[in-house]
């Protein structure tokens, strides 16, 4: 079971990411995400970014995204994992290899989200909680 919530944590960690270059996060007060200044690249090509988070009143299953850029190499989803919207600052850490494309050490643009799927009638509609926009060093490692 773990690997299927990974899998719907990364697929809707994508999802919003997606909906937030539609629809900017709007957080409330004392919501954020922040994004550290470096990020790794592995032996294999995998990604790690990470950072923290603050968000509140989340009525449904909630959820962090994140996705990097670097140069040529267009927004690439970098994992996704689950959010805990209880009041309290949170650790988050997300890993992935951007689908066809290599990145490499260097500066990057990271983007990180927290988005919500609360309930409403019989669908969830995205609510988002914060959005960061960050320039990162990627480094190997």
């Amino acid at each position: 079971m773990p690997v299927r919530r990974s899998l719907l944590a990364a697929a809707l960690g994508a999802a919003a990411l997606l909906c937030a270059t539609a629809a900017p996060a709007a957080a409330a007060p004392g919501e954020y995400i922040t994004v550290d200044a470096t990020g790794r690249i592995a032996a294999d090509g995998t990604v790690t970014l990470s950072g923290s988070y603050r968000c509140t009143g989340a009525t449904g299953p909630a959820f962090i995204g994140s996705s990097v850029s670097q140069g040529t190499v267009r927004q690439q989803g970098i994992g996704g994992s689950g959010a805990r919207c209880d009041g309290v600052e949170h650790r988050w850490q997300n890993s992935g290899k951007p689908y066809g494309q290599t990145l490499r050490p260097g500066p990057a643009r990271v983007q990180a989200t927290v988005v919500e799927l609360r309930p409403s009638g019989i669908v969830l509609l995205p609510v988002f909680h914060a959005q960061s926009d960050r320039d990162i060093t990627l480094v190997q490692g």
